[in-house]
């Protein structure tokens, strides 16, 4: 029996290159599942995923989705991407392995706790407090260069990656500090300034946008401290799911996490396309 993809829509385009279209998974002529194939990331045209990828249950564990998998591949080399990347719920043990075995390598994951019903307690001598207009301005500014960066470091053109991070800045905080639902929170640690967190509403709680410990600070265990902060804001805000994204190659900033009770929800992978 072959299993191949089949269009159940139109393929859509954009100005810039991007395209995108949705595929039946067939057996024969019978179909067992779908997927959409597309090339709209932020990295460009050349950049692809696999999204939706699903097999209906009597007819997973033969192989299907693995065969649709390396079929979109094949799409993607044929629209000129030279990379994929693919989003795999944690709970899909089938696909964590299928991805793993494709070569997909995983390159971040998204984790989130639920938070107790009582605020975790600061050690002494350690306070979360309101960030000031003139603190804004000053992590504004840096914060933009950063997310510019990782950006580009991993493979985004610097204008593009300046664009997005521009963008995406302007769209989460029209109104900086004063956005409704932004928390901006410094820590202090015996009087004196020694990080930050950025968190907002998302989804059924908050996410963490960002977290940082002053360089000179690091190492002193105050990246706990900030999450216990992030925690005490998001039941402030009758939340009680904390989510937030991690790059794996930040290994101490996940093993903080999964030190707190982070579990994972999402594993995200790539691999390039020869």
């Amino acid at each position: 029996m072959t299993t191949t993809l089949r269009p159940s829509g139109p393929l859509q385009r954009t100005a810039g290159g991007a395209r995108s279209r949705p595929y039946e998974i067939r057996v024969n002529s019978r179909p067992v599942g779908a997927l959409l194939i597309a090339s709209d990331t932020p990295f460009g045209p050349t950049v692809g995923e696999i999204r939706d990828l699903d097999v209906e249950e009597g007819d997973r564990r033969r192989g299907r989705a693995t065969v649709a998998a390396l079929a979109a591949e094949e799409v993607l080399r044929g629209w000129g991407c030279r990379r994929v990347r693919v989003t795999v719920p944690a709970d899909s043990e089938g696909g964590l392995c299928m991805a793993r075995a494709l070569g997909y390598a995983e390159y971040s994951r998204n984790m989130a706790k639920d938070l107790p019903a009582e605020p975790p307690v600061l050690p002494e001598g350690v306070l979360g407090r309101p960030m000031t207009d003139a603190e804004y301005e000053v992590w504004h500014a840096g914060a933009v260069d950063a997310y510019a960066a990782n950006w580009s470091s991993r493979g985004m053109s610097e204008e593009a990656a300046r664009a997005k991070s521009v963008a995406d800045h302007e769209s989460r905080l029209p109104r900086g500090p004063a956005t409704p639902g932004a928390t901006f929170v410094v820590l202090e640690a015996d009087g004196a300034p020694v990080g930050h967190v950025w968190l907002a509403p998302r989804g059924e709680g908050s996410y963490v946008y960002d977290i940082a410990v002053g360089a000179e600070h690091r190492g002193r265990g105050h990246g706990r401290h900030l999450m216990l902060l992030a925690e005490r804001s998001a039941l402030a805000e009758g939340h009680r799911l904390l989510a937030l994204q991690v790059f794996t190659d930040n290994t101490p900033a996940l093993r903080l996490y999964q030190s707190l009770d982070y579990r994972p929800t999402h594993f995200n992978f790539a691999k390039d396309l020869l």
